[in-house]
C-alpha cells in the first residue's frame, strides 16, 4: 500500500504552522450562463472563508499495526458557522485501500472519520449550491499522523492537527446568489448602494442554520484559532467597502451617460 510511513513522509505538516490560502473562483460556464436569468453583479465579490484539514489521535495500547490512529477529516466555517448555504456537498477521496474510499458528506458537519496506520492526500471537492454559479472547487490536504517535531513516544490525549485557513472569492456573483446568503454568518459581502435593487431574499431557517453550526463540536478544542485570519477578514472588508464605492460609481457614471448631450454640456 503505497502510504508514507513516519519517516519517510514528505509533507511536513506542523501542527504549529497553519497555511492560509486564497482562492479565487473562475469565470463561470457558458452552460450556466444559458441556463441562468438571474443577472450578475459586475465588481462585486463574495468572500467565504473556510478551513479544511485533519485530527488524529494515536490509539495507544490499542493500536495495531494496520489501526493505529482514529483521525478526521473535515471542512469548516473559519469560526465555525454551517457553510451548508454555500456549499451543497463535499466528497473525500481516500486512499484506494479503504472500502468505498469515495465518500459523499450532504449536510454539515463536512467531515467524515477513519483509522488507520499510513499518512497519504486527500483530494477535497466542494460542490456548491446551483444559483452559485460554480460547480466545484478541489482541495488537496496530507494527512499527517506523526510529528517530528516532540520527541519520544506519542501521546493519546493530544492530536496531530494540520489545518489551512483558505478564503474562497466569489467575482460578479449572481443576483439570486447574493440576495439569498448577503445575512449568512458564514460569509463576507459588500454593503450595495440602498438603490440597488435584488430580487427578494428567501426566508432562511434560522433554527437549520444553527443546527449546521460546530461551535459545540467535540474536536473544536482541537482546532487552530487563526490569528492571521482576522487580519485576512480585516483586509476583505476594506476590499468590500472599496468594490462597494465601485459599485456607486459605476451606476452614478452609468446614469450621466444616459442624461441628454445639452444637459451634460451645462453641467460642464
Amino acid at each position: 500500500m503505497p502510504l508514507n510511513s513516519p519517516n519517510d513522509s514528505e509533507h511536513g505538516g506542523n501542527e504549529s504552522d497553519p497555511r492560509l490560502q486564497l482562492t479565487k473562483i473562475a469565470n463561470p460556464s457558458e452552460d450556466f450562463e444559458k441556463k441562468t436569468s438571474s443577472k450578475r453583479l459586475k465588481d462585486v465579490e463574495i468572500y467565504v472563508p473556510i478551513v479544511f484539514g485533519t485530527i488524529a489521535f494515536w490509539l495507544g495500547k490499542k493500536a495495531t499495526e494496520t489501526q493505529s490512529h482514529r483521525w478526521s477529516v473535515y471542512v469548516r466555517g473559519a469560526t465555525n458557522e454551517d457553510l451548508s448555504g454555500v456549499i451543497k456537498k463535499v466528497v473525500f477521496q481516500l486512499h484506494p485501500s479503504f472500502n468505498n474510499p469515495v465518500r459523499v458528506v450532504e449536510s454539515p458537519p463536512f467531515e467524515l472519520s477513519e483509522c488507520g496506520w499510513g499518512e497519504f492526500e486527500i483530494a477535497i471537492s466542494l460542490l456548491f449550491h446551483d444559483d452559485v454559479g460554480e460547480k466545484k472547487l478541489d482541495l488537496y490536504h496530507h494527512l499527517k499522523l506523526y510529528t517530528e517535531n516532540e520527541p519520544g513516544p506519542q501521546s493519546t490525549k493530544k492530536p496531530i492537527v494540520v489545518e489551512t485557513y483558505n478564503e474562497i472569492v466569489f467575482p460578479d456573483p449572481p443576483e439570486d446568489f447574493f440576495s439569498r446568503i448577503q445575512n449568512h454568518p458564514s460569509v463576507v459581502v459588500p454593503r450595495l448602494p440602498t438603490t440597488f435593487k435584488l430580487p427578494p431574499a428567501p426566508i432562511e431557517d434560522l433554527h437549520a442554520l444553527k443546527r449546521g453550526d460546530i461551535k459545540n463540536h467535540p474536536l473544536s478544542q482541537w482546532f487552530i484559532n487563526f490569528s492571521e485570519a482576522d487580519e485576512l477578514l480585516k483586509l476583505t472588508a476594506a476590499r468590500q467597502r472599496v468594490q462597494a464605492h465601485i459599485v456607486k460609481l459605476r451606476r452614478q457614471l452609468s446614469v450621466m451617460d444616459e442624461l441628454p448631450q445639452t444637459f451634460k454640456l451645462d453641467s460642464d
